[in-house]
């Protein structure tokens, strides 16, 4: 009896060193296999957020040319690469004193120094009250594609002119625009119609 109560104990010692090494070698090639796609959803997951994030901005720049009869520019790479803004068209629309042309957005539009968010105060004869924040895209999500858009008050969308000096806006004609963000080799987009509608792809 005693001797057969010896034999079950030395039969479970545990695993020998061989099988342990093994263990971890399946492990570790099963990590390795896991790791890279699990960092690329992730990575797409960001880059979803992000272009909801500004497909939202946009709905909010429209329905705010709408709600408060003014015309909203949503501007892309404002004031540097991946960041954008929402602003309220003021004074003329190529007006260089007011940052409204092509060349002065960037600088003075999208610039909290010249125009803060919040507003100073919400006096309509002291504008503008409908700018937003600057948004800022995640590292390494970068505008590929963009042409700033102006949402005017009957809901129609217009696309900044390839001539500076065009007045005003044209409207979106019968292909819709594309503002296109990627992150390494992955790509989307927001396709804009002439009517505000917008759609992932």
């Amino acid at each position: 009896m005693l001797k057969r109560a010896s034999w079950f104990w030395r039969s479970a010692d545990g695993f020998s060193l061989v099988d342990q090494l093994a263990t971890l070698a399946v492990i570790a090639t099963v990590a390795a296999i896991a790791v890279p796609a699990l960092s690329n959803s992730i990575e797409n997951q960001r880059l979803g957020m992000d272009i909801r994030n500004v497909e939202r901005e946009m709905q909010v720049a429209r329905l705010t040319a709408v709600s408060t009869n003014r015309p909203i520019r949503v501007l892309f790479n404002c004031p540097v690469a991946g960041q954008y803004r929402r602003v309220e068209l003021i004074g003329s629309v190529n007006n260089p004193n007011t940052g409204d042309d092509a060349t002065g957005q960037a600088a003075r539009r999208c610039n909290y120094t010249y125009y803060p968010f919040p507003a100073a105060d919400n006096d309509p004869l002291t504008r503008p009250n409908n700018d937003g924040p600057i948004q800022t895209l995640n590292s390494k999500v970068t505008f590929t594609s963009q042409q700033p858009l102006e949402f005017w008050p009957n809901g129609t969308v217009h696309v900044a002119p390839s001539i500076v000096s065009a007045l005003p806006w044209p409207q979106i004609g019968s292909s819709p625009v594309n503002i296109v963000l990627s992150k390494g080799s992955t790509t989307k987009l927001i396709s804009v119609n002439s009517l505000g509608k917008m759609q992932f792809q």
